[in-house]
């Protein structure tokens, strides 16, 4: 793939993604203008939108950990709530596809993708530390309890960084004491 071939896609992907989050309709944005010439087919339009989407959700967990790092399951539930308000139309067309994906194959990507998404969370969420069933399972918690959380996109950006920072004080001298108590 060219440079420009590469820098195409992006943009074209950047479309779809905008798309995705304005409609919030749960349908691949295969209409837009460019899709269907830098995307093969739907599961390469999905793939790379579910590729946006863990790199979201996978800097907001790193964020919300280092803001709540002594309740990290509820640190990982709002990570991954916050990922989603961020990105709604994606996290909607992921959902959607993964309860009636078109074929076989995407069925089997889906699934996949979605077991290790929650291994990935319940590893962050510390609890589990393998690939099993039960971390599996651990993760599904973390997600089910992330779907119920309130929206967090409501609170302005500078109480959220105060908050954070005060947490951060907080728990680091939570830290302390734990550490000196044992």
């Amino acid at each position: 793939m060219t440079w420009n071939a590469f820098h195409n896609r992006g943009e074209i992907l950047r479309s779809a993604i905008d798309a995705a989050n304005a409609r919030q309709d749960g349908i691949l944005p295969m209409d837009l203008p460019g899709v269907r010439e830098h995307f093969r087919d739907e599961l390469d339009l999905l793939s790379a939108l579910m590729l946006k989407w863990h790199a979201r959700l996978s800097g907001a967990v790193e964020r919300e950990l280092m803001a709540q790092p002594m309740d990290l399951e509820h640190a990982v539930a709002s990570a991954w709530r916050r990922a989603s308000n961020d990105m709604p139309g994606v996290r909607l067309i992921i959902d959607q596809y993964t309860a009636n994906p078109l074929d076989h194959d995407m069925s089997e990507a889906l699934h996949r993708a979605q077991e290790r998404e929650w291994w990935r969370l319940a590893a962050a969420a510390g609890a589990s530390n393998d690939e099993s069933h039960a971390a599996a399972r651990a993760g599904a918690r973390v997600e089910a309890v992330a779907r119920t959380l309130s929206d967090v996109t409501d609170i302005p950006e500078a109480e959220i960084a105060e908050a954070k920072a005060n947490e951060i004080q907080g728990s680091f001298i939570d830290r302390i004491r734990a550490v000196l108590a044992a």
